[in-house]
C-alpha cells in the first residue's frame, strides 16, 4: 500500500498541491490588492488547505469548535508537530485569523508573496526593534476587527513529535490586550511528515485538531502571563496521543 500511495502522490497529490498553491497565492495577491484583505487574506488559504489534505487522502477530525464564541478575537496557541499543521489549522479551525510566522517564509516562492499581501505577521528576531515591530503588528491586527492570531509558541517544529517549551510572547500579547487564549492540540501531523523527512513522500495517517476551552485572563501582568502559559501547555499536552506525551527538549528552540 505504501508504494501505491507514493505513486498516487507523484501523479495526483503533488501536482494538485503545486497547482493549488500557485492559484491560491495569485488569488490572495490580486484579491488583497483590489480590497477586502480580511476576506482574501483568509478564505482562499482555507480552501487551499482543504484541497491539499483531501488530495493526500488524509482523514481529518476536529473537536471543540463549540468552545468558540462568534465575533470574539482569540490568541490560538498550538503544538508544532510538522508541516501539515499548517493545512490542518488553516483548513479546519474555521476562524478568520493571521499567522505569526518566521520571517524566512518570505523567501518561499509564491507563498511569501501571498503572506506579504495578506499581511500575515512575520516574526523577526534579528534585533529589538524588529521584535517590537512584530508585536505592534500583532496588536494592531487584534485591535482592529474580528480577527484572531495563531501562534506556535514552541517556535519550531518538533523533531520527535513531543512538545518542547512554550515561549511567553503570545501569552504576553494576550495579557496586554486582555484577550482569551485558546490552546489547540494537533495529532497525526508528525506521522504524516516528520521534520526529518521534509520534502519527501508523505505517510498516510489521520489528522486531528482539538480546540480546548478558552483561557480568559484572571488579571494582568507577569503572574497572569505565567499562569495562562502553564494552563495552555497542560491543555495541549492533555490531548496528545500517548505516544507523544511528555516533554522532550527541542534543540532548535
Amino acid at each position: 500500500m505504501k508504494i501505491l500511495y507514493r505513486i498516487y502522490q507523484v501523479f495526483v497529490a503533488i501536482p494538485v498541491t503545486i497547482v493549488a498553491t500557485i492559484i491560491t497565492t495569485l488569488t490572495v495577491g490580486i484579491g488583497c490588492t483590489l480590497g477586502n484583505g480580511h476576506f482574501w487574506g483568509y478564505y482562499p488559504g482555507r480552501w487551499w488547505a482543504k484541497v491539499i489534505t483531501r488530495a493526500f487522502l488524509l482523514p481529518v477530525r476536529v473537536e471543540g469548535r463549540q468552545q468558540l464564541e462568534p465575533n470574539q478575537s482569540y490568541v490560538f496557541v498550538s503544538n508544532h508537530q510538522g508541516a501539515f499543521d499548517i493545512f490542518l489549522i488553516y483548513g479546519y479551525l474555521s476562524r478568520n485569523f493571521k499567522w505569526m510566522m518566521k520571517y524566512q517564509i518570505n523567501k518561499i516562492p509564491f507563498v511569501g508573496y501571498a503572506c506579504r499581501k495578506s499581511h500575515q505577521i512575520m516574526v523577526d528576531k534579528r534585533g529589538v526593534s524588529k521584535i517590537k515591530n512584530t508585536y505592534q503588528t500583532a496588536r494592531h491586527t487584534l485591535e482592529t476587527g474580528n480577527c484572531s492570531v495563531v501562534v506556535f509558541p514552541e517556535g519550531a517544529r518538533s523533531f520527535t513529535g513531543h512538545m518542547g517549551l512554550f515561549r511567553k510572547g503570545a501569552f504576553a500579547l494576550a495579557d496586554e490586550l486582555q484577550l482569551p487564549v485558546v490552546p489547540l492540540t494537533i495529532n497525526g501531523s508528525f506521522n504524516v511528515m516528520p521534520r526529518t523527512r521534509d520534502w519527501r513522500f508523505a505517510n498516510w495517517h489521520p489528522l486531528s485538531l482539538t480546540i480546548h476551552q478558552p483561557i480568559y485572563p484572571i488579571g494582568q501582568g507577569p503572574q497572569n502571563v505565567q499562569a495562562t502559559m502553564n494552563q495552555a501547555y497542560d491543555s495541549v499536552m492533555s490531548a496528545l496521543v500517548p505516544e507523544y506525551q511528555g516533554y522532550v527538549e527541542n534543540p532548535d528552540q
